[in-house]
């Protein structure tokens, strides 16, 4: 059977530097280590840190608690208050936030404190979308849906400037923008989707339309993961959505043809790895 495993699958530059950044923590031995939310959506990469003595902080309540040690800001990076907690606490700060992400709370920021209302596109759940409404100085409108654009009122008249999580459907913000743009309110668009997201999404379109079957892989929380299997379900009807190796019933794959595999930005190559060759069997 032929296997076409995307270029793009795997980790994405600003998730390999946030884990990169908590391992040298580990080398040089500074505990205690925590990091505030989990470090990536990748089960398996956090329980190999807590086995190597990583604590994860769930909680803002988790995180005054604290007394000493060092705190990792993960890849989604977190609200403007955070820092102001750890800073107060007198811990010790190892900012991880993907420098896309880093981006979108300048212009935030930045934008709000000139008056702009503030409207996120991407989900009002994720962590990324947490921290950047954080980092406005007004209220922010968060928005996923073409129900919500079609709803979503500028009643105070003020510019709107619209952002987009990191990891959002390409297609899907352009749609969401065509819609809000129609109510003629004066507005500035800022994709703030990364270049790594789009070229994601585009090769797994790509491959998903060749293949007889598609897998996914990646965490069951990892947003960026969970559009990639919207995108190849709707190319491919023969798509599956797997964490790690144990997941993938080889007997279900067609005996013959094509099958396709990209991964999400939280995905470690070992297991990409490990699923290819089962496939290749």
């Amino acid at each position: 059977m032929k296997v076409i495993v995307a270029d793009t699958a795997g980790f994405c530059f600003g998730v390999r530097r946030a884990v990169e950044k908590v391992y040298e923590q580990v080398e040089n031995g500074r505990f205690p280590i925590y990091t505030y939310g989990p470090i990536i959506h990748n089960e398996s990469v956090v329980e190999d840190l807590e086995k190597k003595g990583v604590q994860v902080l769930q909680t803002r309540e988790e995180l005054e608690k604290l007394k000493e040690g060092t705190v990792v800001i993960r890849s989604h990076g977190v609200e403007k208050e955070i820092y102001d907690l750890i800073a107060k606490k007198n811990l010790n700060l190892i900012d991880a936030t993907c420098p896309y992400v880093k981006k979108i709370h300048k212009i935030v920021e930045r934008e709000s404190k000139k008056g702009s209302k503030i409207l996120i596109i991407g989900n009002p759940n994720h962590p990324e979308v947490q921290g950047i409404k954080g980092w406005s100085v007004t209220p922010v409108a968060i928005i996923e849906s073409e129900e919500e654009a079609e709803k979503y009122e500028n009643l105070e008249k003020k510019q709107v400037c619209i952002v987009s999580q990191t990891t959002f459907n390409y297609n899907k913000f352009n749609k969401l923008v065509e819609i809000i743009s129609k109510k003629r309110y004066d507005i500035i668009v800022l994709n703030t989707i990364c270049s790594a997201t789009e070229e994601r999404q585009t090769e797994a379109r790509k491959i998903a339309a060749l293949a007889d079957c598609m897998i996914v892989i990646g965490g069951k929380h990892s947003s960026n993961t969970q559009k990639l299997f919207e995108i190849c379900k709707k190319e491919c009807e023969n798509t599956y959505y797997i964490q790690t190796l144990d997941d993938l019933d080889a007997t279900s794959l067609p005996s013959m043809g094509c099958v396709g595999i990209t991964a999400g930005a939280s995905t470690p190559n070992n297991i990409i790895e490990e699923v290819q060759k089962k496939c290749q069997i």
